[in-house]
């Protein structure tokens, strides 16, 4: 009787205490909703760091392009879990410490939904063991030193093709067309002393005699020593284990000490435009190895390029985007990336499901998947297995892919001349 007089009209009669209770039923009963759907529209945050300064600050900051872009996309596809992304980027200062330090707040302080991978190999090594801890996937947009994966870790992801393939297509070019001796020069860091230890391993099976292997500590400036070894031992193929700076000046530094192998190719670094602004002419013949190019997108206008169009899905439209909301900004495969990293992650989770760590997990171990950026599919360790890599050469100012075969619009200008004898 007490509770059908009160909802009848006649709350005179229902104690204080009962209409209290009452109440606080009724504002859960009709704010149950409201709660509900603000927390399905809550921002799903990904932490990241990225090296804006340090040795890493030309490369690094086109990842977080690729990032952000990927990022607008997905919301604009209605986020995941019906939630929006909502990037949390700190500079790293391209230091590993740093990074490591940033990624335990991400998760104990910022309270992260998710993660994704910082720019470098050494980077991720420190961030890896973060994400470990706390049974958080990391999709290693940039990282691609084997050893990270080969430690029994459950829960990092390689996406780019490994540091020991890097120059593999240098390796094929140069033994199809009868070269015998390759010499290497790299920095002394994990990166890339795993692209040198690689080639070596490729040029053997190969059937090339690796004359000179020299390795220079990180900051190195004047190259002349190493490189002068290096022309004593007269290769007819040399590769360089490099980032930007160190590119650049052991591109340079050639011409200096005339060291002429028939092919050359500098690995990270030589890929940007940059690289050739500054260089000019000498930048010519030099060979490069990228993840991916923009060039593909011709080749997609281009049609009959059937794998081309399997394997980079959406490479036109990502292009396109890039150009509309960086305009200026050059594009290169760090961008494509982080695009792809970004679009493996959003996948792995809807795929899951959730965002629980060991199910997202099973989900990145299982997935078999293209991107913009190319396929992925890792193996037990989550080391990737179905990317492949480019090879290019710069020629009249223009990257032209020139490796692997299917891929390649145009052949290498072969031999590379000497320098006394080029224009």
């Amino acid at each position: 009787m007490v509770q059908a007089g009160w909802l009848a009209g006649r709350p005179a009669r229902c104690p204080l205490r009962v209409r209290a209770a009452l109440a606080a039923l009724l504002v859960g009963v009709f704010s149950l909703g409201p709660v509900r759907e603000a927390e399905a529209q809550r921002p799903l945050l990904v932490g990241a760091s990225i090296s804006r300064t340090g040795a890493y600050a030309e490369l690094a900051p086109a990842l977080q392009h690729g990032y952000r872009l990927c990022v607008k996309h997905a919301n604009e596809k209605g986020g995941v879990m019906g939630r929006p992304l909502q990037l949390v980027i700190e500079d790293d200062r391209s230091e590993p410490a740093t990074a490591a330090r940033l990624y335990e707040r991400f998760i104990t302080q910022d309270r992260v939904d998710a993660l994704l991978g910082p720019y470098s190999s050494p980077i991720t090594e420190a961030v890896a063991d973060v994400a470990e801890k706390h049974r958080m996937p990391l999709v290693a947009s940039g990282a691609a030193a084997t050893s990270i994966f080969k430690k029994g870790r459950r829960y990092v992801f390689m996406l780019v093709s490994p540091a020991e393939v890097y120059l593999e297509g240098l390796v094929d070019m140069a033994a199809r067309r009868g070269l015998r001796t390759l010499a290497l020069i790299h920095e002394d860091t994990l990166f890339p002393r795993a692209i040198a230890e690689g080639t070596v391993a490729l040029a053997r099976t190969r059937g090339l005699s690796v004359v000179a292997v020299e390795a220079y500590p990180r900051g190195t400036k004047d190259f002349s020593g190493p490189l002068m070894r290096i022309r004593d031992a007269n290769p007819d193929v040399l590769g360089a284990g490099t980032y930007f700076d160190d590119a650049v000046a052991i591109t340079r530094q050639l011409e200096r000490v005339d060291l002429n192998p028939k092919m050359f190719a500098a690995t990270v670094g030589s890929d940007f435009p940059k690289f050739y602004t500054e260089l000019g002419r000498t930048a010519e013949f030099v060979y490069g190895n990228s993840q991916w190019e923009p060039d593909l997108v011709a080749l997609l206008r281009a049609g009959g390029r059937i794998p081309v169009t399997r394997r980079y899905p959406g490479a036109r439209e990502f292009v396109e985007a890039h150009r509309r909301e960086f305009p200026g900004v050059a594009i290169s495969y760090h961008t494509a990336q982080g695009y792809g990293g970004c679009q493996v992650f959003v996948e792995a989770v809807r795929r899951a499901d959730s965002l629980d760590g060991p199910k997202v997990r099973d989900a990145l171990l299982k997935m078999d998947l293209n991107t913009v950026f190319g396929p992925f599919k890792v193996d037990a360790d989550g080391v990737q297995i179905a990317h492949k890599m480019l090879m290019f050469q710069w020629q009249d100012g223009k990257k032209v892919i020139v490796w692997p075969d299917e891929l390649a619009p145009d052949k290498p200008r072969f031999p590379t001349p000497p320098w006394s004898q080029r224009p």
